[in-house]
């Protein structure tokens, strides 16, 4: 019986980094930099938002760009460098790093010209799309690999209310999927895939108390991702050993709501933004999934608690029109994590963040530019114990972080 416990738990860890990693929106494996602009700026971009990336970031601002189509498409390479552990888990030494991951991450945005006080646009965008694998003996017993993709469509509109108060809102349409594995030689092998298309909303508002100074609201809304899949693998352990297991199985986790509070002020040439954004992260109370075998089910299918906590993440950025031709941007941001001490395992060690950006736009002419950014996210070392840790880790994680760059062009028409 103790067996299949620590069985049960290695598994849950292994599939909720998986599930975790793939919906998180609050520090972790965030991705809200989907565009020249938004990664160059470290995502200080809600209030001042003003090109065709605005669909995305803040759609009450299309209201107020210029009488014309815009469209900005863009290619955005990650890499994600090994992440090192040293220490112990259940006593044991267990020092490993992690392997490095590379991606490249498409997206595009448009906005349509006003259609009298209205106007339209559209995003495609993957704020999720990345990867997790280890090596150690005991690592690969938690998280051998997770990989996972999300892709967002979200479809705009703008209403004026005013000449200086604009709203708007759209449709998210979120599909994802995802697969995570697990093995400890002789006792279990685990091979886990799951998606689903799911849908919610998102809100913003814009006003202009000055012809210098933006204030703006955005909010995203909950979405649950109720994933299904499939799960393959052995179980060696326990009174119910199966020598291979083919079953369907799912889980439903929380995507939370997010607000961002946001403020833009243009000193001539210079404008300066701040934001904040709240993530409600305490909505992921309990992890449960469920299996059609019942003695999958009876080993893994009981809830678990994750107690995740609400957090907040503060950005400032700049951007500097030197000339008609070149635009200079750069950002900073600190960024929470969500995962208490107790609750951290390989698939996500996460801790809270520190983010650098600098970005440059090159006007060729009047309708065509081209963009590129750059951005470093730095992860503050972390250091677990058990207890509180519930996965028996007794160590520190370092290194890891991500290194992002982003090449786009714009066109108006």
């Amino acid at each position: 019986m103790k067996q299949a416990k620590g069985l049960k738990k290695i598994v849950w860890v292994g599939f909720v980094g998986s599930v975790t990693a793939m919906m998180l929106q609050a520090s972790a494996y965030k991705i809200p930099e989907q565009s020249t602009r938004s990664m160059a700026l470290s995502a200080a971009y809600i209030a001042g938002a003003d090109s065709a990336d605005a669909s995305y970031f803040n759609p009450a601002n299309m209201s107020w760009m210029n009488d014309y189509a815009q469209m900005e498409a863009g290619l955005t390479y990650i890499h994600l460098p090994s992440v090192a552990y040293r220490g112990s888990v259940a006593g044991v030494p267990a020092d490993d790093d992690s392997k490095t991951e590379d991606f490249l991450l498409p997206y595009v945005h448009y906005v349509s010209p006003k259609v009298d006080q209205w106007r339209f646009g559209f995003s495609l965008v993957e704020p999720g799309g990345l990867s997790k694998r280890w090596d150690g003996v005991i690592q690969r017993a938690m998280a051998e690999e997770f990989t996972l993709k999300v892709i967002e469509l979200n479809p705009t509109v703008s209403y004026v209310i005013t000449p200086t108060l604009s709203i708007g809102g759209g449709l998210r349409f979120i599909y994802s999927d995802g697969k995570v594995k697990a093995y400890r030689e002789g006792a279990y092998a685990e091979n886990m895939t799951g998606d689903t298309v799911e849908t919610g909303y998102n809100v913003a508002l814009s006003y202009k108390p000055t012809l210098k100074t933006t204030l703006s609201v955005t909010y995203r809304s909950k979405i649950d991702l109720n994933l299904e899949g499939s799960s393959t693998g052995f179980i060696a352990l326990g009174s119910n050993p199966l020598p291979y297991y083919d079953t369907p199985g799912g889980v439903s986790v929380p995507l939370p709501a997010t607000l961002a509070l946001a403020v833009a002020h243009n000193f001539g040439k210079t404008r300066l933004e701040v934001v904040y954004e709240r993530t409600y992260w305490s909505a992921y109370k309990k992890l449960d999934f469920h299996f059609d075998n019942p003695i999958v089910d009876g080993l893994f299918g009981n809830p678990t608690d994750k107690s995740w906590s609400d957090t907040n993440t503060f950005r400032i950025g700049l951007t500097h029109q030197f000339n008609e031709k070149w635009t200079v941007m750069a950002g900073y941001a600190y960024d929470e994590t969500p995962i208490p001490e107790k609750t951290v395992g390989f698939e996500l060690p996460d801790s809270d963040a520190h983010i650098f950006s600098l970005g440059a736009i090159m006007q060729v002419d009047k309708r065509l530019e081209v963009g590129y950014s750059l951005l470093y996210d730095y992860k503050t070392d972390r250091t677990l114990q058990t207890p509180p840790n519930e996965n028996g880790i007794d160590g520190t994680f370092s290194k890891g972080g991500a290194i992002l760059t982003n090449i786009s062009i714009g066109y108006r028409f």
